[in-house]
């Protein structure tokens, strides 16, 4: 049996492609590894609390490894803490680290590559999977999930906090990824068949975020006076409660 680690976001890719690992006898999941904003302790990108994290890994029953990253960190400090954790990995004889993307084959090369630098592999379950059919096998296996951040672009304000379910799909816009593969939307999984007890919370605030450098506000714009990439994202704040 493998020894591996597995790169833990919280949502939906996450929990899918655990769940379907955690099925094959090949590969034992040691750890879920996360990256950690270190000044507001939440889940780069997705916003969510760290302490719902740790009641996801303690409902899951694997233990949580956490990376921390500095705000606005330079890519190489990124790359020398993640590198570190690696690093504790091997000495405990992980030889796996295990992602849930789907497509984006720039990520594949690079999560490869890093890996590949310290003698370790790269394995990626739910690789070249239709992300509809995903989605759906999300939704039919049991996992429950909110949209804890969404592009204001590509879909706004009225999908932030909405539940992925089958009646989710059916109202995403064209030409939108039925799994938010392109950055669309990311979501927080509560409850499912690896869950040995829901996570609690509550919706707090919304928000929205304008990601535009400063010296770019003015910058040449795509189609439609919109940015040619997406910078302007909608949060939904959930606020851990007691089991």
């Amino acid at each position: 049996m493998t020894d591996a680690f597995f790169a833990w976001s919280g949502g939906k890719d996450s929990a899918l492609g655990l769940y379907r690992i955690l099925q094959e006898p090949q590969y034992r999941v040691k750890y879920l590894l996360t990256t950690v904003n270190e000044a507001y302790q939440r889940v780069s990108m997705h916003g969510v609390r760290l302490a719902l994290l740790e009641q996801q890994a303690q409902a899951i029953g694997i233990p949580l490894k956490i990376v921390w990253v500095p705000e606005n960190t330079s890519m190489g400090e990124y790359e020398a803490r993640m590198a570190e954790a690696l690093q504790g990995f091997k000495i405990e004889g992980i030889t796996t680290g295990i992602f849930g993307d789907i497509f984006l084959e720039d990520l594949r090369r690079y999560r490869e590559e890093k890996l590949n630098q310290i003698g370790m592999q790269a394995y990626f379950p739910l690789w070249g999977a239709n992300t509809t059919g995903l989605v759906q096998d999300f939704i039919a296996s049991g996992f429950r999930a909110k949209l804890v951040c969404v592009s204001d672009q590509r879909l706004g304000r009225a999908f932030i906090g909405q539940d992925l379910d089958a009646a989710l799909l059916q109202d995403l816009p064209a030409p939108v990824d039925p799994a938010g593969e392109n950055g669309e939307y990311h979501s927080f999984v509560y409850d499912g068949p690896l869950f040995n007890n829901p996570v609690n919370f509550k919706p707090g605030e919304i928000i929205m975020r304008d990601y535009t450098p400063a010296a770019d506000k003015d910058a040449e714009c795509g189609t439609n006076n919109t940015p040619a990439y997406d910078t302007k994202f909608w949060f939904c704040d959930l606020i851990p409660e007691p089991s």
